[in-house]
């Protein structure tokens, strides 16, 4: 008896402590604001004033990179605009007359934070420094970064450029779903030979995570006299994906270290519920098809793993005929009623339509009365 007394103690204790870390992380913190997410489904890990608005320093560059690589022609050459490699700060070394493509820039945005080569992609994207700062709200807007107001494409201290640590990790998440930023901010360095004529250099990732912490994969440190101390990074391990962000935090990588450990020691994979029984109508069979879903899996707390809610999405009829394994429709996985994840749902055999419809056939299959 008094083994097992011992024993539910010592697990309430454990548990007990385990409870306890998010909101001791939090106020040992040395940040102002500060942020820790799953990347996958946005969902709040922990948290504090993650939405009081403050400066960002570079890791403005985040918005900057990303735009960047969705305008494409990445490996084009061009000359940098003159005016807008003046600026002062970190650089990549761009000087006037410099021949480089926009995937060059990106190295000299992400890795040393380079405030020449930010000005300079903005110009080649948007034509100018203050038309590129409009596109970059306009994406802020589309994504939801109700918090957030860019005034420099590179992050240097101006008046009405902010931020909160919940729209900069929504930012970095967004950020790192596409391959080529996620590739870059990954790099420790980066061999490019760029210039006029071009020659042969190495730029290295002010990132120190990527060399601190295992499983580290990205994404941008930041620094002004204004902002003080900012770091977004990124960690995976085991399939799971975590966005800390830190804002004014004089021991950032410290708080960092903590944030994305205990990150990891509270979420996890866990397999989805997919076995679905629902059929569709293939207008002119006569029949209906069922659908299917593959496995999958979400990384979540304990807690959100309670909460998740199923959706199933699919048409009540289908037009043309349905091969094997065509997409009917999804299964929809949500977190407080925003859907965190999709899974396709699949014919699980061909179904061949007799012929072609008669209009009387389209009018009563609209109704859901198949002739």
């Amino acid at each position: 008896m008094k083994k097992i007394v011992a024993l539910l103690l010592a697990n309430s204790i454990f548990f007990g402590l385990l409870s306890g870390i998010g909101a001791s992380a939090e106020s040992a913190s040395s940040a102002e604001s500060a942020i820790l997410i799953e990347a996958e489904t946005g969902a709040v890990i922990s948290e504090k004033n993650a939405d009081e608005r403050r400066a960002m320093a570079s890791t403005t560059k985040i918005m900057t990179a990303i735009l960047t690589i969705e305008a494409g022609d990445l490996d084009k050459e061009f000359t940098v605009d003159s005016y807008a490699i003046m600026v002062e700060g970190t650089s990549m070394g761009l000087q006037e007359g410099d021949r480089v493509s926009r995937r060059d820039l990106l190295y000299g945005i992400l890795l040393p934070s380079g405030n020449d080569a930010a000005n300079a992609a903005a110009v080649s994207v948007g034509g100018s420094i203050p038309a590129f700062v409009k596109m970059m709200n306009e994406k802020a807007e589309v994504l939801g970064l109700s918090n957030t107001h860019f005034v420099t494409p590179s992050g240097l201290d101006a008046d009405g450029h902010y931020t909160t640590a919940r729209d900069l990790a929504a930012l970095a998440a967004y950020a790192m779903k596409n391959e080529t930023f996620r590739e870059i901010v990954s790099s420790k360095s980066k061999k490019l030979e760029f210039g006029n004529p071009p020659y042969p250099r190495t730029l290295y990732n002010s990132n120190k995570m990527l060399s601190n912490y295992d499983g580290a994969i990205g994404i941008k440190t930041g620094f002004t006299d204004n902002a003080r101390r900012c770091l977004v990074s990124a960690a995976e391990r085991n399939g799971v994906t975590l966005i800390a962000v830190t804002l004014n935090a004089p021991d950032d990588w410290n708080d960092h270290t903590k944030m994305l450990d205990y990150g990891f020691s509270v979420v996890r994979n866990y397999p989805l519920e997919t076995g679905c029984t629902a059929q569709t109508a293939v207008v002119g069979s006569g029949r209906s098809v069922g659908v299917f879903a593959e496995s999958s899996e979400l990384s979540l707390t304990p807690e959100n793993r309670q909460k998740l809610e199923r959706r199933v999405v699919l048409p009540r009829m289908v037009y043309g005929g349905v091969k094997q394994g065509q997409k009917l429709g999804e299964l929809q996985f949500l977190l407080g009623g925003k859907v965190v994840k999709t899974v396709p749902l699949l014919a699980r055999e061909t179904v061949e339509v007799k012929s072609e419809l008669s209009l009387w056939q389209k009018i009563l299959s609209f109704f859901g009365i198949y002739a």
